[in-house]
């Protein structure tokens, strides 16, 4: 008899096909910068789409910490698994914290 491992489903997964579009926009926005970089156009412009590139991953890093809130903290905080609940609060203090570090 074979044991069927299943793979976690994480909150984003609904969005996955969006949030993959986006990372693929972002990463289209890194390689014209380098493109920029590669062809010596002027430092603003460059810091202007860095700008642009740095302000999309934190609006999809603030995307995938709201989903990760509304499912997977919420879920842990449903189940009445204080233990659970204790992890998931630690684990999104820390997100936070790392995330508003990086501002």
């Amino acid at each position: 008899m074979s044991t069927i491992e299943q793979k976690p489903v994480y909150a984003y997964h609904a969005n996955k096909p969006a949030l993959i579009k986006r990372l693929h926009r972002i990463e289209g926005q890194v390689r014209g910068i380098e493109k920029m970089v590669e062809d010596d156009r002027y430092c603003i412009d460059i810091f202007t789409q860095i700008s642009a590139a740095t302000t999309a991953l934190e609006a999809l890093g603030l995307k995938i910490l709201g989903d990760h809130v509304n499912g997977c903290v919420a879920d842990a905080f449903a189940s009445g698994d204080r233990e659970a609940a204790a992890e998931k609060s630690r684990e999104l203090l820390a997100a936070v914290e790392r995330f508003t570090r990086a501002r």
